[in-house]
């Protein structure tokens, strides 16, 4: 039996990196995949990739109307979710005196608001034995410089995952957090950032890792197949680091 046979896993930002990767294993495990993302050309060939009984949603996490769409065209293709996996995000790095208000609200209206909606959305499609997993970050944590709005967005979604693991334990619906250190994913492409200086941020993150090296989004995905898993089923409000030690030193 695979570990998540007939499930539906509905993971926001499936198209690339850790979302993709992470679709890819459920699909292996037997879930029935939904992913999201903006860019249909991305979104088909991600759909050809994943295989078995898997679909995309073109729907922008920028724009709040995607929470909706994403879970009520879901449930219209699967009849109800099993997995929400809180994965599209973006990260921003600038000193304080530097950002504006649309560095702020780019970052906490995809970040945090899209992800709070979508959970309200999926509510009332979640069944017993459901669960919840955000996407967190290690920056959430830790004090790095540049990092003041994307570690602040990091760290609520961390909040909503306690609060939740309380609001929803009637329902018996787990709601966890992974919370991944340097990863190799395109998002550090996306920084607005020149190629020189993303590679002298992430040769900087290396050295502070104990293993010494980035993380595979493969690797993530492993985490993240174990918290929706039967495999977790005691696991609740916790957020798993997979950092190669990062956080812990």
């Amino acid at each position: 039996m695979k570990k998540l046979e007939n499930k539906v896993a509905l993971i926001t930002g499936g198209n690339s990196g850790i979302g993709l990767a992470t679709a890819k294993l459920f699909a292996k495990e037997g879930a029935k995949v939904v992913i999201t993302g903006r860019r249909e050309g991305a979104l088909q060939e991600a759909v050809a990739e994943i295989g078995h009984d898997s679909s995309y949603i073109l729907a922008d996490a920028a724009e709040i109307g995607s929470a909706k769409k994403s879970v009520t065209e879901t449930v219209a293709k699967h009849g109800s979710i099993d997995i929400l996996f809180l994965n599209a995000g973006v990260a921003y790095f600038s000193p304080i005196e530097a950002i504006d208000e649309d560095h702020f609200d780019t970052q906490f209206n995809i970040n945090v608001k899209n992800p709070f909606f979508t959970v309200k959305e999926a509510l009332p499609h979640l069944d017993e034995g459901s669960v919840i997993i955000s996407n967190t970050s290690v920056v959430g944590q830790k004090g790095f410089d540049n990092s003041a709005v994307y570690s602040a967005t990091k760290a609520a979604l961390r909040s909503l995952t306690r609060v939740l693991a309380s609001e929803l334990k009637a329902k018996k619906i787990r709601t966890v957090s992974v919370a991944p250190g340097p990863i190799e994913t395109p998002i550090y492409g996306k920084m607005g950032m020149d190629e020189a200086t993303v590679q002298e941020m992430g040769a900087g993150f290396a050295q502070q890792v104990p293993l010494g090296r980035f993380g595979s989004s493969e690797e993530l995905a492993t985490a993240v197949l174990f918290l929706a898993s039967d495999d977790a089923a005691y696991v609740n409000g916790v957020e798993l680091e997979v950092d190669g030690g990062l956080s812990q030193i």
